[in-house]
């Protein structure tokens, strides 16, 4: 028996999943939940088989909740639901923790056929969603200057940057420059919504 550990923030479509993946003979819903949060806790009490949980909920610290769980349970794979326009979570998770992914608009037979090859050790990655990851906007900014970017976001001035990164005032302003430029944006504010919405910082 495969056992599930269903994680979907809205409850008429988290209590149809759980229904329809449980009337199949070898799958069993153990646990169902409406956030994350709490999934890591569950996990280690129902000894999931498969956690099939909502991209939507991989955002902010999502990633680092789910990291935690996969952490205490490494025989259990991770199966997520997502539609076409969250492709930038997707990139950000794939590969990474998630071992699958289903799009919110399969028929359940190919969400059941996902979960079984999971188990099998196989990937899964829906074949819409895979062009969707591809066709996804890449970061024009280099990995120090996200790490640039990753401080700016926290709102401290430039004198508290430089200090943190060991960097100079004169090299951070270089930085910001170059990310203003790269991203087209007019200010450190509006470079840092930019990178956000475009899901090159968390």
């Amino acid at each position: 028996m495969i056992r599930i550990l269903l994680v979907e923030p809205l409850p008429l479509l988290r209590g149809a999943l759980a229904v329809t993946l449980s009337r199949e003979d070898d799958l069993d819903v153990v646990a169902d939940l409406g956030a994350l949060g709490p999934a890591p806790d569950m996990a280690r009490a129902v000894k999931p088989d498969v956690v099939v949980v909502n991209i939507a909920l991989l955002a902010g610290d999502g990633l680092e909740t789910l990291a935690r769980l996969t952490a205490e349970q490494p025989g259990c794979a991770t199966l997520a639901l997502a539609g076409p326009d969250e492709s930038v979570l997707l990139n950000r998770a794939v590969g990474r923790l998630v071992d699958g992914v289903a799009s919110t608009r399969a028929a359940p037979c190919e969400l059941v056929s996902g979960i079984r090859r999971l188990v099998r050790g196989e990937r899964s990655i829906d074949a819409g969603l895979a062009v969707a990851m591809v066709a996804a906007p890449r970061s024009p900014l280099s990995p120090r200057e996200m790490t640039v970017l990753s401080v700016v976001a926290s709102g401290v001035p430039s004198a508290e940057i430089a200090a943190e990164l060991h960097l100079s005032a004169g090299t951070v302003r270089n930085y910001i420059s170059a990310i203003l430029h790269k991203t087209g944006a007019r200010n450190r504010l509006e470079a840092v919504r930019l990178a956000e919405s475009a899901g090159w910082l968390p």
